[in-house]
């Protein structure tokens, strides 16, 4: 993959999944404006790439800042085209227990801080020939997670939108896709059954074990960045309104939400009609909920 004249911004690049997919673009020859909260990360992770990465701290959200990339981008490197809304923060609690607060940073940064973000990128490609939308999802808001009410709601409503934002971009040769990663980071050292092989992955450079990297599709974040070079590379002309799965040894395509089973009454249902048909038409279809909880082979 040759990205050799190409410029990305990567939010939130300062560590994690967002230095790799920054590390991952600049190998394959992209120029990158690093974006972090965390001013002192985001310089770092510039320095560690090199001279083909420049910092421009800033926690997403504000329309100001989303302009402010999209400008650096234009003014170290002549112009932008790829975008990779990476950025996001945690405040997990039961949803009795949430605070307006907790509920609102976490909207903000991921759904807010993607909205503007590829608002201000578009309106650049729109007028340059096209270029590549990446966004961030997780499998938290494509099945639901205890205590991520606030995550789950903006990650599913990323996904939501780059579907939008792939019909509405198309005649512009925007491609916007959204990528599901699964990998050893802050956000997921915690799952007790993840945290010993994250521990000894971070602190000794221990391989994670096979039923991790394969069977739950989990690795680390340098194995979820090859699919971002990819959205990003003449490779995936055409591919557009995707979410695509990747971690560890595993790559996956997730469904878009459709109709799965119908049943028609004419003159239509009132509630008596629904509870007497419900058991035997759609009641034999239910969905089930959540991200299934992994547990270590004993």
């Amino acid at each position: 993959m040759d990205l050799s004249g190409r410029v990305a911004v990567v939010t939130g690049a300062g560590r994690g999944l967002g230095l790799a997919y920054a590390t991952a673009l600049v190998e394959a020859g992209a120029a990158v404006v690093v974006n972090d909260a965390d001013e002192a990360a985001a310089h770092a992770a510039a320095e560690q790439l090199g001279a083909k990465a420049v910092a421009e701290p800033g926690a997403v959200g504000p329309a100001d800042v989303a302009d402010r990339l999209v400008a650096r981008a234009v003014a170290e490197f002549g112009g932008l085209d790829v975008l990779v809304t990476n950025a996001g923060v945690l405040r997990d609690r039961m949803v009795w227990k949430m605070s307006d607060e907790e509920f609102d940073t976490v909207v903000d940064v991921h759904l807010r801080g993607t909205f503007t973000c590829v608002r201000a990128a578009v309106r650049h490609m729109r007028e340059h020939g096209g270029g590549r939308i990446v966004v961030v999802g997780s499998p938290a808001g494509q099945r639901g997670n205890i205590g991520q009410t606030n995550y789950s709601a903006a990650k599913a409503g990323i996904v939501a939108m780059a579907r939008t934002w792939a019909m509405e971009c198309a005649r512009a040769d925007i491609t916007v896709n959204a990528v599901i990663p699964v990998a050893a980071t802050a956000m997921t050292a915690t799952i007790p059954a993840f945290a010993p092989h994250v521990e000894a992955w971070q602190r000794d450079g221990t391989p994670l074990p096979d039923w991790l990297r394969a069977g739950e599709g989990f690795g680390d974040p340098a194995d979820a960045a090859g699919l971002v070079v990819f959205l990003a590379s003449a490779a995936s002309d055409g591919i557009t309104g995707q979410a695509i799965g990747i971690g560890g040894d595993k790559l996956s395509l997730w469904a878009h939400p459709e109709e799965i089973a119908m049943s028609y009454r004419d003159g239509g249902w009132s509630a008596d009609a629904i509870a007497g048909v419900w058991a035997t038409t759609l009641g034999r279809n239910p969905q089930s909920v959540g991200v299934p909880m992994p547990e270590a082979p004993a």
